[in-house]
């Protein structure tokens, strides 16, 4: 039974499902979209739109001190990489300041040819070309 249990495990133990987690991250925030299964894209997109809502409300405060423990906060949660920090605050968070949410999209693709597993394209709402 499931019952009270809370993610996704994708046939990882912890350790991989951290480096997927940031890998998958780090895809979207530079790249603005990724290929990937349906069950990866469900288990990333929460954090990502936690990212930039994080970011979004830390920048419309204006108080400096906030800003900063907002990028100390999304460091932490992309182990510590400082360019993937710096686009998320710099680039991704004023696209969506007058967004009040869905900042990510899912474009069902078909299955995949090897293993039949549902292919999504997730992506950016408002992508900087």
């Amino acid at each position: 039974m499931r019952h009270r249990l809370y993610g996704k495990k994708l046939g990882r133990d912890g350790a991989g499902r951290k480096h997927l987690k940031l890998s998958l991250l780090r895809g979207l925030i530079q790249n603005g979209r990724i290929e990937t299964t349906q069950a990866k894209a469900d288990f990333v997109r929460a954090d990502m739109e936690k990212l930039i809502t994080l970011a979004k409300r830390s920048a419309a405060s204006g108080n400096p001190a906030r800003v900063v423990h907002a990028q100390r906060l999304a460091a932490s949660r992309l182990y510590n990489d400082r360019e993937l920090v710096h686009t998320l605050f710099a680039e991704i968070a004023p696209r969506f300041e007058n967004r009040a949410g869905g900042y990510t999209r899912v474009y069902k693709l078909g299955p995949r040819k090897g293993d039949a597993a549902e292919m999504v394209l997730l992506e950016l709402t408002e992508r900087g070309e």
